[in-house]
C-alpha cells in the first residue's frame, strides 16, 4: 500500500513540475520577433525620453512608475514596435506590442517567467488585443475578456496594450 501511495505522489509532483516547466520560458526571443514583424529587416531603434509629463500618464496606466529613463522602440513609419515588461503576479512578463494606425495589430507574449496565468501567451486570447485602440480616458475601446486563475496575467497584457498605444500616439505627435 506504501508503493501504491508513493508512486501515487510522485506521478503528481511530476505532472505539476512538468506543466510549470511548459507554461514558463522563451517562446519567441525578441530579436526574432523584431525579425518577423519587418521581414528580416528591422530599422534602427528608436528612444522615447520619459519626461515628468510622460511618467504621470505611465503611473496612470499602470498603477506604478516605470523606473525607466527611456524606452526603446522600433518605427517603419507604416507601424511601431514596442517590446515591454510588466509584472504578472511576481515576475515579468515581456510582450511584444506592434501598433499600427492607432491601433494594436498584433501582441505577443515572448517571455513569460510565471507559474500561473500562462494562457495569455495562447492566440485565443492575444487575438482579442486586435484592432484595439485607446480611448479619451486612455482605456481600451473594447473589453478583454479575462482567463480563470489568470487574472494578473491578463491585466498585465491589457496594461501593456493600453502603454503601447499611449506611447505609439506620443512619438507620432511630435
Amino acid at each position: 500500500m506504501r508503493k501504491i501511495i508513493f508512486s501515487f505522489v510522485l506521478a503528481i509532483y511530476v505532472l505539476q513540475w512538468s506543466m510549470l516547466s511548459v507554461a514558463k520560458g522563451v517562446f519567441l526571443e525578441p530579436e526574432k520577433f523584431l525579425g518577423q514583424v519587418f521581414d528580416n529587416d528591422p530599422p534602427k531603434p528608436e528612444k522615447i525620453w520619459i519626461t515628468k509629463e510622460l511618467k504621470s500618464e505611465i503611473k496612470s496606466i499602470l498603477g506604478h512608475d516605470l523606473n525607466v529613463i527611456r524606452l526603446r522602440y522600433w518605427d517603419d513609419e507604416s507601424k511601431s514596435v514596442w517590446i515591454l515588461e510588466e509584472i504578472g503576479r511576481d515576475k515579468p512578463i515581456t510582450v511584444g506590442l506592434v501598433v499600427k494606425e492607432n491601433k494594436i495589430d498584433q501582441l505577443n507574449v515572448l517571455i513569460f517567467r510565471e507559474s500561473r496565468g500562462w494562457e495569455v501567451k495562447y492566440p485565443f486570447f492575444t487575438d482579442q488585443f486586435k484592432q484595439t485602440a485607446l480611448t479619451i480616458d486612455k482605456e481600451l475601446d473594447r473589453k478583454i475578456d479575462g482567463i480563470s486563475g489568470a487574472t494578473l496575467s491578463v491585466n498585465a497584457l491589457t496594461k501593456l496594450a493600453r502603454l503601447a498605444l499611449y506611447l505609439d500616439s506620443q512619438v507620432k505627435n511630435k
